[in-house]
């Protein structure tokens, strides 16, 4: 497994971390067991951040990745996110105290803002991140949609800390963040950490079949291995099938070269 360094705070994450929206959503305790199972599989093979939300399964996401890394809380950096319901100083702090309990652990390593909320000064919102670190209850601050304005006003409103990432959606098949968010992590040492990296399975026909016989590789490996081509950027692929988590792991055990990006990359 390949690591990057996470914005500016020297921690190291994988390249390929793991999604957990919908995990939580299960029909039978057999179907939760393989979400487990899953999330203990990706941990083996290096995957060692786990993002969650508070607002994924409303909150049984958390729930099962408390379960996925009990007795191994040490070697894995879980995200999490508050909603944006939840932005008011007291409601962050509650809000985190919540997660803390179904995640069953002291301390969350990146707490991250799920979503901008225009009606809430998002002072208050990072006064709070901040008593939250302070507290020893998080490590590091993210925010996730924001665009880069937003992030610029986020990153102003924090007095003692340092903003770590900002989480959207990237993919061969969603590049709108190319445009301005993308140069904007790049320029100031921010991690991206891109959702939905590989569209829901969707690859695009436009993969060149050449490189996934040249590499050995899937299309969906493609996809991971082509979106973390900037050093700036992780993935974050969801994944509750063990061989889909074991692709998934496997998709930057080589990199390809600048002119085989280009080729993957074209529209």
């Amino acid at each position: 497994m390949e690591f990057r360094q996470l914005g500016r705070t020297g921690e190291r994450i994988s390249t390929i971390g793991m999604g957990t929206w919908r995990m939580g959503v299960y029909a039978s305790l057999a179907e939760r067991a393989k979400q487990v199972q899953a999330l203990r599989r990706g941990i083996e093979l290096g995957c060692n951040m786990i993002d969650t939300a508070e607002m994924y399964a409303d909150g049984r996401s958390e729930e099962v990745v408390a379960e996925a890394v009990k007795d191994i809380r040490k070697d894995v950096f879980i995200a999490s996110k508050v909603s944006p319901s939840n932005l008011r100083h007291d409601d962050v702090i509650a809000a985190c105290t919540r997660s803390l309990k179904r995640l069953q652990t002291s301390y969350i390593d990146l707490y991250q803002v799920h979503w901008p909320n225009p009606s809430i000064p998002i002072r208050d919102t990072m006064a709070a991140m901040e008593e939250l670190v302070r507290d020893g209850k998080i490590k590091y601050i993210g925010v996730s949609n924001f665009s880069v304005p937003q992030t610029d006003e986020a990153r102003d409103a924090l007095s003692r800390s340092e903003l770590a990432s900002n989480q959207v959606e990237y993919s061969l098949v969603s590049r709108a963040v190319e445009a301005n968010i993308l140069p904007y992590c790049e320029r100031e040492k921010l991690t991206l950490i891109a959702y939905t990296p590989i569209a829901k399975g969707k690859a695009p026909d436009s993969i060149p079949k050449s490189i996934c016989v040249k590499y050995g590789v899937t299309p969906v490996q493609v996809m991971l291995n082509w979106v973390t081509r900037s050093e700036s950027v992780v993935a974050i692929p969801k994944s509750a099938d063990i061989k889909h988590m074991e692709e998934n792991a496997s998709s930057v055990s080589t990199r390809f070269s600048a002119e085989e990006y280009s080729s993957i990359g074209k529209r």
